[in-house]
């Protein structure tokens, strides 16, 4: 299983950066179309980065998002990531003028889409999947869980059939898919969570992110752990459920990440006091013991990019 640094250094021959957005966005789940609460969990500012302000153009926050990264290295090219809320939810001509625009700033090479499953169509996909035959794009639709009993229970607004249907289209038109899972929502067991393993296996995805579940400050799953506290994994829990999940994994899907970090200022529980490097430290050598790799698979399973531009952009 190879890991989304190597697979992107693979994709275009250099360094890339994600470069977050906030482009303004709301979700049918705040907004009143579906509910006006929101996923239990969700607390966009616990992962909104300093320079991401949707008062901003596009275009100067991703200038103000090089600055804020430091441009190290020469060669480093930009994702523009359209991080914030569910960034397809928006008539296409809004939505083309946004993307167009994010790719028209200088070395950035493509896009990454977040969004959920119930807020693309056929007309939208459609032409995001023109898009990537000439930028690298990547859309990624939260699933969280694969269990309707949880969707329900997290106020998703959707059902499991709603994210299959979305993968499936999106992987139709050969655009780059990555879901988003949540590891630990309340009524999940160990049982259920390697049992979604293998369900999101069978799914034509990409790329994967998995998120240990944290309870984020002002979300309504906060306000519910506050009344009835249920049971967190620990660390140790955490990293043991890895070792035997992972390994359960389709093996051409490329794993992003298996650990978040909310800011301390937001972070209810639980509290680790480990950062990201030294928990996937841990979950490494944990599959070590088990005679698993993240790395194991190289350029051979890895498509060559379709589109000029982005081969253009590296030699720049």
């Amino acid at each position: 299983m190879i890991n989304f640094g190597t697979w992107l250094r693979q994709k275009v021959g250099c360094r890339v950066q994600k470069l977050a957005l906030d482009a303004g966005f709301s979700c049918p789940n705040r907004d009143g179309l579906l509910s006006t609460g929101g996923c239990t969990f969700c607390n966009n500012d616990a992962f909104n980065t300093s320079y991401c302000d949707r008062r901003k153009s596009i275009t100067r926050q991703l200038e103000d998002g090089k600055r804020f990264f430091d441009r190290k290295k020469a060669d480093t090219r930009y994702l523009a990531y359209f991080q914030a809320f569910s960034n397809t939810y928006a008539p296409l001509p809004d939505l083309k003028a946004m993307y167009e625009e994010a790719l028209s700033v200088k070395d950035v090479i493509g896009i990454v889409i977040g969004t959920r499953p119930d807020c693309v169509d056929n007309e939208k996909l459609d032409y995001i999947g023109e898009l990537s035959r000439r930028a690298l794009v990547i859309m990624e639709y939260g699933l969280e869980s694969c269990n309707d009993e949880t969707l329900l229970r997290v106020n998703r607004g959707h059902d499991f059939a709603c994210c299959r249907r979305a993968i499936e289209e999106t992987h139709k038109r050969g655009i780059y898919t990555c879901a988003h899972v949540i590891i630990g929502l309340p009524g999940e067991d160990k049982e259920e969570m390697l049992r979604q393993a293998d369900i999101i296996s069978s799914l034509p995805i990409d790329i994967l992110k998995l998120h240990q579940l944290q309870i984020v400050e002002g979300t309504t799953m906060a306000r519910e752990y506050e009344r009835h506290p249920f049971r967190l994994f620990t660390l140790d829990e955490y990293v043991d459920l890895l070792a035997e999940y992972l390994p359960r994994l389709r093996p051409d899907i490329v794993l992003e990440r298996f650990v978040s970090e909310t800011p301390p200022s937001l972070l209810v529980a639980p509290r680790w006091g480990a950062k990201p490097q030294e928990i996937t430290r841990l979950v490494n050598m944990k599959l070590d013991a088990v005679g698993f790799t993240l790395e194991s698979r190289r350029d051979s399973s890895v498509k060559p990019m379709p589109f000029k531009r982005n081969r253009d952009a590296i030699q720049a």
